[in-house]
């Protein structure tokens, strides 16, 4: 089973690229479509306004020439017609001039009116009235086709942009993917070959080149700590045998426990060395889970309540490393020295980090452990424990080898360690056995 990592990352809320780019697709075919609608009807209407002005200018000459010769009125031509424009009622001798009139009477109009005098000043006008309610009805039906043919060209356009988007979309989210593995510690993960030349097969050739750099130095890393760890072995057990001849005193407990913390430190670092490099693997055996991790509080030595319950809450009032425990205590197929080890790990750096009261509660296949000091840092619970850090102050920040090792020995259970703080104040882990 797959290991669960113990911090939490931040994910910013975001819509989908696909949709992102389906809308800006919509959002760029309506404009499109409203402009070239605007620009249809702005220039068709000015095309029929010019064609129904030439119409009724030739028509006023049409008919002034035949009413001069014969004295008939023809075109639809009348004198001095009582709706004629105010702007033609005078008209300049012996010039035609047109006027646009927008009423609407009925089925005509809006309308172009083109006037002349029939003689000399105070005679008669002749005036020709061109009805354009039949253009402007096609341009009516002109705009309403334009409108339809734009949603039909919009309604075709949002999905064949959505279905772009998603193969873009899933393209890069496998990028996301893999970028995600690594930063998990996957160092093996890869994008491989993507289809394309394009900016997103950059992309995944830069992700997959990062990630054979970072782990060439990474595996250089962890073996030169390996390294440093073997080497030191030695050298640490000669210390350890030359403290043994110090003459008992003050100074011979001080050199043995600053050598016992060196040599701690040096089992540290080959434990994590062996879990960097997957050479441990998990002995399992079915034990009873509350007795295990009462008997890992009890060999830290350390003053913390133990509780055994069904749902795995805390409610004894133990002041010693001691269980309250259910008849039915849940039995759990596990590594138990490795439970144990992350256990104590955990006990032991809420004792060192935190503050008491310091308790763990067993129910089911969880163990809680949390202790009333400050809680965890943000930086702990964003990125997860470092190696070297302590997180105390006079220490440096950080986290030390004891969560870093629990983490790692979970992750070989295949057990989920979380790290989180309590709604009222201090530090809670909590370690999920998988079934």
């Amino acid at each position: 089973m797959r290991a669960v990592r113990s911090f939490h990352r931040l994910r910013p809320a975001r819509a989908s690229l696909r949709w992102k780019i389906a809308a800006l697709a919509a959002a760029t075919a309506c404009l499109v479509a409203i402009a070239v609608g605007v620009l249809v009807h702005l220039w068709t209407a000015r095309d029929i306004h010019d064609r129904a002005d030439q119409q009724a200018f030739n028509s006023i000459y049409s008919a002034m020439d035949v009413y001069r010769r014969t004295g008939t009125l023809t075109n639809g031509a009348e004198l001095d017609p009582p709706d004629l424009p105010a702007a033609l009622r005078h008209p300049a001798d012996g010039d035609r001039h047109t006027a646009y009139d927008g009423r609407v009477d009925g089925n005509l109009g809006p309308s172009v009116w083109a006037a002349q005098r029939t003689g000399g000043p105070g005679s008669r006008v002749l005036a020709v009235q061109v009805n354009m309610s039949s253009e402007l009805y096609g341009l009516r039906r002109l705009d309403m086709s334009m409108a339809v043919a734009s949603l039909i060209a919009l309604a075709a356009a949002v999905p064949l942009a959505a279905y772009g988007a998603g193969l873009l979309g899933r393209r890069l989210r496998r990028v996301s993917e893999t970028a995600g593995r690594i930063s998990a510690g996957d160092l093996d993960a890869r994008t491989g070959p993507t289809k394309g030349h394009d900016e997103v097969a950059d992309i995944a050739a830069t992700v997959d080149l990062m990630a054979d750099s970072l782990g060439r130095r990474l595996r250089t890393e962890r073996q030169f700590t390996a390294d440093v760890a073997h080497e030191l072995r030695t050298p640490v057990g000669g210390l350890l045998a030359a403290a043994d001849l110090l003459p008992p005193g003050e100074t011979e407990d001080l050199v043995r426990a600053r050598v016992r913390d060196l040599r701690g430190l040096v089992e540290d670092l080959l434990e994590i060395s062996r879990l960097d490099a997957g050479a441990e693997q998990p002995v399992r055996a079915r034990v009873p889970l509350g007795a295990v991790v009462a008997e890992a509080v009890a060999r830290t030595g350390l003053d913390t309540e133990v509780t055994v319950t069904a749902a795995g809450a805390v409610t004894g009032a133990d002041t010693h490393a001691g269980a309250q425990r259910d008849e039915d205590a849940t039995t759990v197929e596990t590594d138990p020295r490795r439970l144990e080890r992350i256990v104590s790990n955990l006990v032991v750096n809420a004792h060192r980090h935190g503050a008491t009261p310091v308790q763990v509660g067993v129910g089911g296949r969880t163990v809680v452990v949390r202790d009333h000091g400050p809680g965890y840092p943000a930086d702990l619970l964003l990125h997860g424990p470092r190696r070297f850090h302590t997180g105390a102050a006079e220490r440096g920040s950080g986290h030390g080898l004891g969560l870093t090792i629990a983490l790692g020995q979970a992750r070989l259970l295949g057990a989920e360690l979380r790290l989180d703080n309590a709604p009222d104040g201090g530090a809670v882990a909590t370690l999920h056995l998988p079934d």
